[in-house]
């Protein structure tokens, strides 16, 4: 474990080899689960004022969702979560060749908005836990991630390079050296 500011992160930010692999996956962490992706409330702010520029990069049955119930709905111990269609992918899901894709950052890549997609599906799979006087980052090990596992060990990369730019939107360019930094040490 390395601790940087008020963060504690597993070593398998290092020692996990991992590449999100779509044409293999389909983009199943947007599909399966028991609940929809983490929210902040900050983001259920954005996405409430961008709804109308993601609507048009939704299906027909995640913009009803939205319509219907919101922006967000809450999962079993009350946290913010992206809402779902019919129980399964998430409200923001769109499906392009048979994968799953965030309609949220089909709109921020055709400069729609300026909001990228919700931290925590940047983040994947590493999801923050907070705790009393910390922060805990944690690699979140799912079998339908195991063609970014083989993927990341056939290209030797590490998860805390694969997530680099989610991490620096997460805890910033000084985080990000200075987890670098620990990491070479660590070595």
């Amino acid at each position: 474990m390395i601790i940087i500011d008020k963060s504690l992160i597993s070593g398998d930010l290092q020692d996990v080899k991992f590449c999100c692999d779509l044409e293999k996956c389909k983009g199943a962490c947007c599909v399966e689960g028991d609940a929809g992706a983490p929210l902040e409330e900050e983001e259920i702010s954005l996405l409430e004022d961008f709804l109308d520029e993601i609507k048009p990069f939704m299906t027909r049955k995640g913009r009803k969702v939205t319509e219907k119930q919101g922006v967000f709905d809450y999962d079993i111990h009350g946290g913010f979560v992206t809402p779902l269609v019919d129980d399964r992918e998430c409200a923001f899901a769109n499906f392009e060749k048979g994968i799953a894709c965030c309609a949220i950052e089909k709109a921020y890549e055709a400069g729609k908005i300026d909001f990228r997609k919700p931290l925590s599906c940047h983040l994947y799979p590493v999801r923050i836990s907070r705790l009393i006087q910390h922060e805990a980052v944690n690699y979140h090990k799912w079998v339908i991630c195991k063609p970014a596992l083989e993927l990341g060990k056939k290209l030797q990369l590490p998860l805390y390079l694969f997530l680099r730019d989610a991490l620096i939107r997460k805890y910033g360019e000084a985080w990000y050296k200075n987890l670098e930094d620990s990491l070479k040490e660590k070595r």
